[in-house]
């Protein structure tokens, strides 16, 4: 049996000898974080009219994974700590696959529970593979990270171009156009198979911060008790709802203001590529910044004006849609730097992102089920597209706050 190897052990030789198919592997896994729920957006009108869906029932399809990802995130570094890293994206991409195969049965609970099958792999893979990449490129982690958020923005930005076209294909239909992305997840599992000669577990010095407050340290929940805490849990939060709702019905909004369902499914692919995008201009730059308030004010405002922009002027949608991408990518890689900037230690960090993305992910899900509910209401995207508007407006006022050069404040003993 392979002796198990720490994270923080790792000689710099085993370092340096990361080969070409671990670089492709990582990419392949970060090729799966995405696309596979993305891509149900440009399909939600024939989901719909196939299973006689509400558009609150439809909502559902996007609002899943983000449950899955609040409840499962947590459970990850755990599991990598039972039986390894590389064994555990393993198990990410095989859950990845069984759910977009379940869909392939003509059931609306089977469509649900896929969904929610796919959001639970998802979610162990976006807390692993960085916790990878830190290992095995520890000089060229900001690098590889921009690479692999560029690699899921190609993937999922091609394939919800790619799926409507694929789905008036009378072989397919919708369910086997979704289908098709279990070649990618194939070919994501068979490289990475290697990789699990190799198991590595979580360092005792980063695993889980909880377990190792120190005696005489407050518990880590003291991190609610702080304004600016709650400054940078809601510009993840808010960003995140906005952001949901339009990756969840985007391609309606535009097929309603007279778009066709083609364009509107590679509109909806460029929203995820221009997201990818912010991660080459911000992350090199974030650190040169006495503070981040004008980045952050900016990058929401074009958030705000650009939604606004797809309801007034949708005859530039393409215009809007790149510069919503790209706030929403913007605004998210902000809002995990304030979580390092924010903070004064280790301790901190883990216990503002854990608070961050619980929160987060918990506001997220309302975004999609509400947008479709006003649009039930009202008939018209206008209610969605302004509760989209009004996220980003806040996120700018929220960011006046945690973008100052501020840090939390030391935990003391109750």
């Amino acid at each position: 049996m392979e002796s198990v190897t720490r994270l923080g052990r790792l000689s710099p030789s085993i370092l340096a000898s990361s080969s070409f198919v671990l670089v492709l592997g990582i990419f392949f896994v970060a090729a799966n974080l995405r696309a596979p729920i993305t891509g149900i957006a440009p399909l939600l009108d024939k989901i719909i009219a196939a299973f006689e869906l509400s558009n609150t029932q439809a909502g559902m399809l996007t609002t899943l994974p983000l449950i899955a990802f609040a409840i499962a995130s947590p459970m990850a570094a755990s599991l990598a700590r039972k039986i390894g890293i590389e064994a555990s994206l393993f198990i990410s991409l095989l859950l990845i696959g069984g759910g977009i195969n379940l869909r392939l049965i003509d059931s609306v609970w089977a469509l649900y529970i896929a969904t929610a099958t796919i959001g639970v792999g998802i979610a162990i893979g976006n807390v692993l593979l960085p916790s990878l990449i830190k290992r095995d490129f520890p000089a060229r982690v900001a690098v590889m990270t921009s690479c692999y958020v560029l690699a899921m923005g190609i993937f999922s930005g091609g394939f919800s171009a790619l799926v409507t076209p694929l789905a008036n294909m009378h072989f397919l239909n919708w369910q086997g156009a979704l289908g098709v992305f279990s070649l990618i997840t194939l070919l994501s599992i068979v490289l990475w198979i290697p990789r699990l000669r190799t198991r590595t577990m979580p360092d005792t010095v980063t695993a889980d911060m909880s377990e190792r407050v120190p005696p005489n340290s407050a518990k880590a929940s003291k991190v609610w008790h702080f304004p600016l805490a709650w400054q940078v849990t809601l510009f993840l939060g808010l960003n995140s709802f906005m952001t949901y709702i339009l990756i969840g019905w985007l391609p309606n909004i535009l097929v309603e203001s007279g778009h066709t369902p083609e364009y509107a499914g590679v509109l909806h692919g460029w929203l995820q590529v221009a997201s990818a995008v912010p991660g080459f201009l911000l992350i090199p730059l974030l650190p040169r910044l006495k503070d981040q308030r004008i980045p952050a004010v900016v990058i929401s405002i074009i958030g705000a004006v650009s939604t606004l922009g797809l309801l007034y002027a949708p005859q530039f949608a393409i215009y809007w849609t790149i510069m919503v991408g790209f706030s929403s990518g913007g605004c998210f890689i902000l809002g995990l730097s304030f979580i390092s900037f924010r903070s004064q230690d280790a301790v901190q960090a883990a216990s503002l992102s854990g608070m961050a993305q619980s929160f987060g992910y918990s506001l997220a899900a309302i975004g999609p089920m509400l947008a479709g509910y006003l649009y039930s209401s009202l008939g018209n995207w206008s209610g969605g597209l302004w509760l989209c508007a009004s996220a980003s407006l806040c996120c700018a006022l929220v960011g006046l706050g945690c973008g100052r050069d501020h840090v939390l404040p030391k935990f003391h003993p109750s």
